[in-house]
C-alpha cells in the first residue's frame, strides 16, 4: 500500500538485517501504535533509531522535551538518548520505526561515516522537507520495501547501500529542514517541561525539589503538584527514573565496575542506588547487565 503516493506500508510488516547487538544491523517496523499503549516514561536504545509517523498530531518525547510531529516527519534518536512517543487517542497510527547500527569510520573513508550519523545529535533532530523533497527521499526507503521479499544473495548489501543513500540524502539536505516545533503549552507547562529538561541536562548533580523551585522561581508545593499533573510522575520520581536510564546505559555499553557506575549518574550512596534500581527495574544492578550486556562493550565512558 503506497500512503499519499509517498511510502510503501504494510501492516505488521518487517525487515531484519542482522541482530541489534552486530556493527551493521537494520530493522524496519511497519506497524500501528495507539493512545492506550503510550510509554509511561521515556527508554533508550544502544543503537539509532528513525520514528517516521503516518498519521497528524503525535507528540514525541525528547530528553524530557515534547516535540509535535506529524506524516511523515522524520525523528532521529541517537543511542542511549530518553524518548518516548505519545500519540493521540482515536484511530491507531501508523507509523515506521527503522533501527540501525552502522560503524562511525570504515577504512578509507575517513569520517564521513561519522558525519552522516551526526545529524541525529542537532539540538531539535526532527526533519520535515518540503513534498518534491519527500519523494527523493522516501523512494529510498519504497526500495528497501520491495527489496526485502527477493531471494537474492545481494539482498543485504543492497538495503545497506539504499539505506545509506537515504542517510546521504537527509544529511545533504538537513539545512533545508522546515520543522518547527507547534506545540501549544500553556505558561506552567513550558515551565514544567524546561525543569524536566534541566533533570536530563543536570542529571549527575545534586538536586531536589527545593533546588529546582529555587532554579525557577516556583513555590515547592506548586511545583511538585503541577509537574505531577503535566508529567505524571513526582519530581523525585522523575529524576530517580532520568539516572535510572542513565546507569542502564552504562551496564548496557560499558565494562564499568557496577559499584562505580552510580556516582557519575548522580547517586552519592551506593545503598540507596541499589534500592531505587530494583524499584524501577525489579531487578538487581548486576542482573540486568547479565542479561542486557552487550558481548563487545566499551572499556570506557559513554
Amino acid at each position: 500500500m503506497l500512503l499519499q503516493n509517498l511510502l510503501l506500508y504494510g501492516d505488521k510488516y518487517y525487515i531484519r538485517v542482522n541482530e541489534e547487538n552486530d556493527t551493521v544491523f537494520y530493522f524496519f517496523d511497519y506497524d500501528v501504535r495507539s493512545a492506550d499503549i503510550n510509554m509511561v516514561f521515556q527508554h533508550f536504545h544502544t543503537f539509532f533509531e528513525l520514528c517516521i509517523p503516518l498519521c497528524p498530531n503525535a507528540v514525541h518525547f525528547i530528553e524530557g522535551i515534547p516535540y509535535e510531529v506529524t506524516a511523515f516527519d522524520i525523528v532521529g534518536i541517537s543511542p542511549n538518548k530518553l524518548h518516548k512517543t505519545q500519540y493521540p487517542p482515536g484511530r491507531p497510527c501508523k507509523r515506521l520505526i527503522i533501527q540501525f547500527n552502522m560503524p562511525p569510520q570504515t577504512a578509507g573513508l575517513s569520517n564521513e561515516y561519522e558525519q552522516l550519523l551526526a545529524v541525529f545529535d542537532r539540538p531539535v533532530p526532527i526533519f520535515r522537507f518540503d513534498p518534491e523533497l519527500q519523494k527523493h527521499l522516501y523512494r529510498k526507503l519504497n526500495d528497501i520495501y520491495q527489496l526485502a521479499p527477493k531471494k537474492d544473495p545481494m539482498r543485504d548489501l543492497m538495503i545497506h547501500q539504499k539505506f545509506v543513500e537515504f542517510l546521504i540524502l537527509l544529511y545533504l539536505n538537513a539545512d533545508n529542514n522546515i520543522y518547527s516545533n507547534a506545540v501549544e503549552l500553556t505558561d506552567m507547562e513550558k515551565k514544567v517541561y524546561a525543569v524536566a529538561g534541566y533533570i536530563h541536562a543536570h542529571y549527575p548533580e545534586e538536586l531536589s525539589l527545593d533546588l529546582l523551585a529555587r532554579e525557577f522561581c516556583i513555590s515547592p508545593s506548586y511545583l511538585s503538584h503541577r509537574f505531577k499533573q503535566v508529567t505524571g510522575f513526582s519530581v523525585t520520581d522523575y529524576i530517580q527514573m532520568t539516572r535510572i536510564r542513565n546507569v542502564q546505559a552504562l551496564l548496557v555499553n560499558t565494562r564499568i565496575p557496577i559499584t562505580e557506575v552510580s556516582a557519575p549518574c548522580g547517586f552519592n550512596c551506593f545503598s540507596q542506588f541499589n534500592r531505587v534500581f530494583r524499584k524501577h527495574i525489579g531487578m538487581s544492578p548486576s542482573l540486568y547487565r547479565k542479561q542486557h550486556q552487550l558481548p563487545h562493550p566499551d572499556t570506557g565512558n559513554l
